[in-house]
This record gives C-alpha cells, sequence and structure tokens, in this order.
C-alpha cells in the first residue's frame, strides 16, 4: 500500500475533498498542514505578524465557506498565490505609515537569515556571503528561489503563484542562479 507523506499534494487533495464533503476534522488537518508553509512565505512579504496571522486564519474562512473545488495544481500553490494576493490587497488598502512600516519595502520580497541555501551551512562566513548575495537579487528573482528551493515547490507551482508561464518560471529561475554565481564570484574577487 501506497502511503502519501503526511505534506504530500496528494494527501492534501485527500483533505481538500473530504472537507467538501463536510469533514471538519479534514479541513483542520488542511490547515494545520499549511499554516507553517504559509507563515513563512507570508513573513516574506508582511513583517507584522498580527496582520500576517489574520490574513491567514481570513483565508481560511474564505475557504471553509466559499467550498472551492480542489485546486488545479496543487492545495500549497493554491493556499500560497491565495495569501500573496491577500497580503498585497490589504498593503494596497490600507496605506498608513504604521502599517507600511511593518510591510516589507513596496511589498518587497525579503529573505531573512533562516533563507534556504543558509539553513544548513555551518561556516558563518560562507552563511554571510551567501545571504549578501541574494540580498542583491531582484525580489521577484528572490521570490522564484524562495518557492522553488525553500519550499520545495515544482515549476507548476511557482508560476501558478507568481502568475508566470511554466518556461518564464524556468528562465527566470536560471537568471537568478546565474546572477547569485556573478554576484558571489565578484565578492569572492574584491575579497569582500
Amino acid at each position: 500500500m501506497k502511503h502519501h507523506c503526511l505534506h504530500s499534494n496528494g494527501y492534501d487533495i485527500t483533505l481538500w475533498e473530504s472537507f467538501l464533503s463536510g469533514d471538519q476534522a479534514a479541513f483542520g488537518q488542511l490547515f494545520r498542514n499549511n499554516y507553517p508553509h504559509l507563515f513563512q512565505y507570508g513573513n516574506k512579504i508582511c513583517r507584522n505578524q498580527p496582520v500576517l496571522e489574520d490574513t491567514i486564519q481570513e483565508l481560511f474562512l474564505e475557504i471553509w465557506k466559499n467550498r472551492n473545488p480542489v485546486p488545479s495544481v496543487s492545495v500549497k500553490a493554491y493556499l500560497l498565490k491565495a495569501l500573496k494576493y491577500k497580503l498585497l490587497k490589504e498593503m494596497a488598502r490600507n496605506s498608513t505609515t504604521s502599517f507600511r512600516d511593518d510591510l516589507s519595502e513596496d511589498g518587497a520580497f525579503e529573505l531573512g537569515h533562516e533563507a534556504f541555501l543558509v539553513a544548513k551551512q555551518e561556516d558563518e562566513e560562507k552563511t554571510k556571503k551567501v545571504l549578501q548575495s541574494l540580498q542583491q537579487l531582484s525580489h521577484r528573482q528572490k521570490e522564484i528561489i524562495y518557492l522553488k528551493f525553500y519550499q520545495n515547490l515544482s515549476y507548476d507551482e511557482v508560476s501558478d503563484i507568481m502568475n508566470i508561464n511554466y518556461q518564464a518560471a524556468r528562465n527566470l529561475l536560471y537568471q537568478a542562479i546565474k546572477a547569485l554565481k556573478r554576484i558571489m564570484l565578484l565578492m569572492v574577487i574584491i575579497g569582500q
């Protein structure tokens, strides 16, 4: 018998189907499975944790109420895309200074110290250089690297979240990695 990984798309689709049939426990499990991914991703867009937590809860309340069909690409991609849309909409609607201070600049995508590439690096100096290099990438480049490597999403999922086609996603990731290598090489040459 084939076992589903607890956080796999197949398992989430099964939960979604159960939730559509009115299974409240399945809905709760969907929330618990996906909350950490949503919080980590949302935190790259919005620094205000109470706003982020409220937005995630609102998203799940809307899902419970609307009972939309099973997402076509993946549950995780659907949720990440919906959260991004809700956060950016909130930012556009509430443009007060205090709120904007808690959001990444102009909705910019921020990679913090826990970024995917540095998670397993033991050498502190290398970690610092990788992080400095990542910060020099464009917001779109940072976002695709995060989604592809930190969230381990497929190109289909990434293209869905970022509203670009499959080939554009591949090209963007290729350019991001190329830019990252170039920046890191330059840092070595100039001895930073």
